[in-house]
Formats: structure tokens, sequence, C-alpha cells
């Protein structure tokens, strides 16, 4: 079936159309605007990302700016410019809820990680609700709109703990050259370094 027609497409399609498309790229380019909600109070970010295979990703915030968390494959970085301290942790262990969109490109597998679909017309996009199948997970539930070609616009993620944290995604280029310096950490200078990630400095 021709991607115009995505959004009337059955859900197999739908789910293999944005497999396919994310599985196959090597690298991902994307603006971001970020919502974390945390009993009743939010707080909404944005900016750059940046994915290469296999989970590497930059987070490069304009808002807050300087605000910065870099995975490279093994560890994840996270550095706040309101507190001057960046943290590191293995990216296995991270409870923070970007970690898993580390592995959107080329591990991509709905019918392994989800179950209970649910699906609703948005126009020429789709709306698609899943519940993970392991409750081992930060996070139990996941929402996403895809668009006629596949590409996620918009991702909500309900974490085991109550929290949401929501995505809208602008200008996704598939494949850019992206060198490998972006995925390395950089210490600003004077800042407090720590190996240890206290519970609510998980959260993003």
């Amino acid at each position: 079936m021709a991607p115009a027609f995505a959004a009337e497409a059955p859900l197999s399609t739908l789910l293999k159309g944005v497999e396919q498309r994310y599985n196959h790229a090597k690298t991902l380019e994307v603006f971001f605007s970020q919502r974390y909600t945390m009993q009743g109070r939010a707080r909404t970010e944005s900016g750059h990302l940046w994915l290469r295979k296999p989970g590497r990703m930059r987070w490069e915030y304009s808002r807050p700016a300087g605000k910065l968390f870099v995975s490279d494959g093994k560890f994840v970085y996270f550095y706040s410019p309101s507190s001057n301290r960046a943290e590191k942790s293995k990216l296995k262990e991270s409870e923070d809820l970007r970690a898993p969109l580390a592995f959107l490109l080329g591990k991509l597998d709905f019918n392994r990680e989800f179950q209970s679909f649910t699906t609703t017309p948005q126009g020429a996009d789709t709306f698609i609700k899943a519940k993970t199948k392991s409750n081992r997970l930060p996070y139990n539930e996941v929402e996403f709109v895809v668009s006629p070609t596949y590409s996620i616009r918009h991702l909500l993620v309900r974490g085991q703990d109550r929290s949401v944290l929501e995505y809208s995604f602008d200008g996704e280029k598939l494949n850019p050259p992206v060198d490998d310096s972006r995925f390395r950490f950089k210490l600003p200078p004077g800042a407090e370094f720590v190996e240890a990630l206290d519970e609510d400095d998980r959260r993003p």
C-alpha cells in the first residue's frame, strides 16, 4: 500500500512501515519539544536531537539553553547548567525515559515490545496506543502519531512512576551526516562531575 494511504492502512502495515523507516536508517536529526509531567507539575523544554546507530544520541537543549543529554552507546551523560553539574551512568542502568529512544534506530520491533494496540485516525495521520509486555521497563504505555510517510510526529511515554513524557518532532532528517564528536561528552569548564545518579536527577 502506498504511503499516501497510510492512515487507512491496517495496523500491521503501519507498524511495519515505521519499523522499516527507522530500522533502515543509520542516523536521524530532528527538532523536538518536550513536556514532562509529574504529580501535577509540568515542565516544557525544546531543542535539537541527533541519533546514530547503535545507541548514540545527543539531546541539545535550546530551552533551557546549555542543558545536555548525551549517550555514546555505553554511557549516559547529563549536564544541567542550573547546577553546573555533569552526571554519568551506564546506559543499561539508566532509568531516564529518553534512554529507550537511543534504540529507535535499528532495533524497533513493536510486536516484540508492545501489546494491546489501538488506533484512531487523525486527519491524514494515525494515532496509535500500545502497552508494554514487560513490567521491568521504566514505562508501561506509549502513544504516538504516525504520518502518511511513517514518520513519528508525536510521542507520549507513560512511566511506571505515573510520570508522562511527551514529545513533538519537527523537521526530521533521515541519514544526515553526523560526526562522532557529537556523541562525546565534554565537561564544561568548572562543572562538577559525578558518576552516581540520584533518583530525582534521572528524570528529564
